[in-house]
């Protein structure tokens, strides 16, 4: 069953009978049924539930919180207490086929390391990040002289696990740094709207996107120099 609706640039994220927040519907349309998957900060296990038992993936779960830990075995998923700054270490190189690490980059304390660590357990990762560039955020900050607090950006700034906020821009300039690849990146608005985001328009998905979400591959190997033939 397709989650989504619509057009391949822009398209509306429709409902769904699983429960899944609109963002995690199109996490979802992004995985290859029947894959490998671990899922990095799980929360509760919608996602990772609907992943093993609707498209027949062999998914495992990490979660930070134990009150998420104990969701997610009270719906029969594998799923262990962890961190994504300390314990993805602990997974072997290739041990996965995707790694989706949804809402979370914003909550680690070193990004460009944990990212690292997504693409060399998986040979692709799925990030959603919440973009502090949307114009509400901005507008928040100008006309209140006070942290954003928007529909997306709602929890208070003592309260927020965003230690890291970034922006659309933010992310790809890291992407770029590390050397990452891009494939399939949306922006979401307004909660169920949703457009592809552009190399050549990146900044008017900064502005207007309250989330995106983002395919990333492996930088790719250096090509090896042929020695010189000899004589």
């Amino acid at each position: 069953m397709s989650l989504l609706s619509g057009a391949r640039d822009r398209f509306i994220l429709g409902e769904n009978a699983f429960g899944l927040r609109p963002d995690l519907g199109l996490v979802a349309s992004m995985i290859e049924p029947e894959s490998r998957l671990l899922d990095v900060g799980c929360d509760d296990g919608a996602l990772l539930e609907y992943l093993v038992k609707q498209q027949g993936c062999d998914g495992r779960g990490m979660e930070i919180s134990q009150a998420g830990v104990n969701a997610c075995v009270a719906r029969g998923l594998p799923v262990v207490q962890g961190d994504a700054d300390r314990h993805l270490v602990d997974y072997p190189d290739d041990s996965f086929d995707y790694v989706i690490l949804s809402h979370t980059m914003q909550a680690v304390h070193h990004p460009r390391d944990v990212l690292g660590q997504l693409l060399r357990i998986a040979d692709t990762a799925i990030v959603s990040i919440l973009n502090y560039g949307h114009w509400r955020a901005r507008m928040s900050m100008v006309t209140r002289g006070r942290m954003p607090h928007t529909r997306t950006l709602s929890t208070p700034w003592f309260e927020t696990a965003n230690i890291r906020p970034c922006t659309v821009r933010d992310f790809l300039d890291l992407t770029r740094m590390l050397g990452i690849r891009v494939g399939r990146a949306y922006g979401i608005s307004k909660g169920t709207e949703v457009a592809l985001i552009k190399p050549s328009y990146e900044g008017q998905s900064n502005l207007f996107a309250e989330q995106a979400v983002f395919e990333l591959f492996r930088p790719e190997a250096p090509k090896k120099r042929r020695g010189k033939a000899r004589g």
